[in-house]
């Protein structure tokens, strides 16, 4: 077995793992780099442009795993694209969302390689994805290439509690098997239930390190981190301010949303508009469409008949009325220019009744990073367009992470016992600090992290 990992950078980048497999190969994940642009957000493809490819497998459908798609099939214009059900409902959504993004960028910014696909192309190999259930067994290698005497390998998707769809891949063959965790989420959310991994085992497990540099705080609990939100909450509109939580579109802001919709089913917050952004709204709705078939608490909660969600779009962030208190739950967690979220951060810097609530992860270059680390009543930089601004508006952090806690990912090693580990998806010391609790807690295993375009070859 080979593994290469075709990530353009050595951090949290564009996702995506060349599995050679008993004489097939499959390609993990194709997800773009969300701190490049361009032709470098890519995976690098180049590497293994022009072989065989037997099937593109995708774990769940955030950019950073999905968003380079179209690209891969042009490189590999055979390949199954195999996913879960729940993923299949997403997916042209997301895609076609990111030609939006691409072309506007392309216009504001002047990047040339801007779009790198089309609605059309998207719509073109739309009828070749193929959506599974969880816990089904899938031969997913091309017939022509069947050795003689021998059986097709397998793959199966395990629910892994991150966002809707999300999945890690079990890979079978004769004499070889490879996990594949994808982002994986071990504890419960508000809405999702903890990961189903089930008794995974496997020769190679490849796995995600995202918070492997963030130890978990004695007596940490995600009840206390949501009654600490609550409490936040509700002193804010006390005061007749606004609350502005920057939120992923898919996954994080239905999460809040249900947080939400059951604080004021329980009498704690009044029933009250909630703003979000278009494409929020499209993914909530498919989470209420799809609630039956989740592993999820809360089924009979629609998020759109429980709440009075109100759409707000670029134009409206400098009209809508910030008193008395509004919530904001809009898309763009990093709060990228030219994004509603961004705009209207802007208007509630000055007033310090207003708050701004961050639930996920933020990257330190992003102007959501920098006004995270910004101090109160003094300038920051908060973006190219903004310039020096000062900030009095409250900034609050709460840990609701979607991402596993480093501690279960190492208990999930020793239920694997993998002879191989593969680290991914993570920053270096991240994947460092894996690499040494792995090898003291199991010291016959092989940690492996491989850099941009290196292989790991397991005998």
């Amino acid at each position: 077995m080979r593994v290469t990992n075709l990530n353009p950078d050595s951090d949290i980048g564009a996702t995506s793992w060349w599995v050679e497999f008993e004489g097939h190969r499959l390609l993990l994940d194709a997800g773009t780099h969300p701190k490049r642009e361009g032709r470098a957000s890519l995976p690098r493809y180049d590497l293994v442009d022009g072989q065989e490819l037997d099937a593109l497998v995708l774990t769940h459908c955030h950019h950073d795993h999905v968003g380079s798609l179209p690209v891969a099939l042009h490189h590999f214009p055979r390949a199954h694209v195999l996913m879960t059900e729940l993923s299949y409902h997403l997916v042209e959504r997301v895609l076609h969302n990111s030609v939006n993004v691409m072309q506007r960028q392309r216009d504001e910014l002047g990047i040339r390689d801007y779009p790198l696909y089309t609605h059309q192309e998207v719509d073109d190999i739309a009828p070749v994805f193929q959506g599974f259930q969880y816990n089904r067994e899938i031969e997913w290698a091309q017939f022509p290439r069947r050795r003689a005497g021998s059986r097709l390998p397998t793959l199966e998707f395990l629910d892994a509690g991150h966002a809707l769809g999300s999945a890690g891949v079990m890979v079978r063959g004769e004499r070889q098997t490879l996990f594949f965790t994808g982002d994986v989420c071990f504890h419960d959310q508000t809405l999702l239930r903890r990961a189903d991994f089930g008794d995974v085992r496997a020769d190679v497990l490849v796995m995600e390190t995202t918070r492997g540099n963030k130890p978990t705080p004695a007596g940490f609990t995600r009840e206390a981190e949501i009654e600490r939100l609550a409490t936040d909450l509700e002193s804010v509109l006390a005061r007749r301010g606004s609350v502005l939580i920057p939120a992923f579109a898919l996954g994080r802001t239905q999460e809040i949303l249900a947080l939400l919709a059951l604080l004021m089913q329980a009498g704690r917050l009044k029933s009250q508009p909630v703003y979000i952004g278009g494409l929020g709204r499209v993914f909530t709705e498919i989470y209420d469409l799809e609630s039956h078939r989740v592993n999820r608490n809360h089924t009979n909660l629609k998020l759109t008949h429980a709440l009075n969600l109100q759409v707000l779009s670029g134009n409206d962030s400098q009209g809508v009325r910030l008193s008395p208190g509004r919530i904001f739950v809009l898309t763009s967690g990093m709060m990228v220019e030219k994004t509603v979220a961004h705009d209207l951060a802007q208007r509630l810097f000055a007033d310090e009744k207003h708050a701004v609530f961050f639930v996920g992860y933020t990257d330190p270059g992003t102007p959501g990073g920098r006004l995270r680390a910004s101090r109160r009543a003094e300038k920051f930089l908060f973006s190219a367009s903004s310039g020096e601004v000062v900030r009095n508006c409250a900034v609050h952090e709460y840990d609701l992470t979607a991402h596993a806690f480093r501690e279960d990912l190492l208990d999930f090693v020793g239920h694997v016992r993998p002879r191989t580990v593969v680290l991914g998806h993570g920053d270096a010391p991240a994947r460092e600090w894996f690499a040494s609790a792995i090898h003291q807690r199991f010291p016959k295993i092989n940690v492996h992290q491989p850099g941009p375009g290196e292989t790991v070859t397991v005998d």
